[in-house]
């Protein structure tokens, strides 16, 4: 607990913005400027609607930049294979926890006991979220979306639903190690989404290559999810077009080892 208050001071300390209040920066690569803004999937009430500045950008933008268009459709995840039972994928103190975790979110076991453990995985850091305070429909990159479809502005998906299911169904174990990583992290992963909304309501914090985030997940899968996903970014936005560009990708993307705009900086 020590440790993590530390981090989080030397975010307050460290953290480092380009003339706006929430988490982004500015990166010229050649004849392209992109304003790389760090977002949050889900959000709060209060932080509707996007600050001014931000508006400002994406106005003054060629187009906007996200994941994936959350808005374009139905989820992908809606046809899952039938897995074997989680009493059978968990040591009795997993299934133990995570009964626990259902229990408090209102989850029914028997609703999620054969999904893949990816999926069980994302609907417990989804309630988790919710129970929060935090909303998809106030998450910074579903504004951003929106407000681009008002603006008419061409939207660029760095990866998509698609490509986000596969690599879901790539995880090791069909996602055991995300679901393990969920239950042991849980309280972790509460005080990182809280930092994260603070960095949109309250002072400018801003971002800081060697910045050190406490582990949500084990390294193989920070690898999997964070690295080689920075990696294939990059490339991508090396391959734009002359313009301006907002960018909005999930905020920890902008921090550690091996982050997007230590990669998009290096010539």
């Amino acid at each position: 607990m020590r440790n993590l208050v530390q981090v989080l001071r030397a975010l307050r300390d460290r953290f480092w913005l380009v003339n706006c209040s929430y988490p982004a920066l500015d990166i010229t690569l050649g004849d392209c400027r992109l304003h790389l803004v760090g977002s949050i999937h889900m959000g709060t009430r209060n932080m509707l609607p996007l600050p001014v500045v931000l508006m400002k950008r994406l106005r003054q933008a060629d187009a906007l930049i996200v994941e994936a268009d959350i808005t374009a459709g139905g989820s992908p995840f809606s046809d899952s294979a039938v897995f074997p039972p989680l009493a059978e994928r968990l040591s009795a103190e997993q299934l133990s926890t995570l009964h626990q975790r259902a229990a408090e979110l209102g989850i029914s076991p028997e609703r999620i006991d054969t999904l893949p453990a990816w999926q069980v995985a994302l609907m417990l850091q989804a309630q988790q979220a919710q129970r929060l305070g935090l909303h998809a429909d106030c998450g910074i990159d579903y504004q951003l979306l929106q407000a681009a479809r008002w603006l008419e502005k061409k939207v660029i998906e760095l990866e998509g639903p698609e490509t986000q299911l596969a690599l879901l169904n790539s995880l090791p174990d069909n996602g055991l190690p995300l679901l393990e990583d969920t239950l042991e992290y849980w309280h972790t992963n509460a005080r990182l989404l809280q930092t994260m909304v603070s960095w949109w309501l309250e002072a400018p914090l801003g971002s800081h290559s060697k910045l050190e985030l406490p582990n949500t997940f084990s390294s193989s899968l920070n690898d999997l999810l964070m690295h080689q996903r920075n990696q294939q970014w990059s490339q991508l936005l090396r391959q734009l077009p002359l313009g301006r560009y907002v960018v909005a990708v999930g905020a920890l993307h902008l921090y550690g080892e091996g982050n997007l705009p230590s990669l998009l900086k290096k010539a």
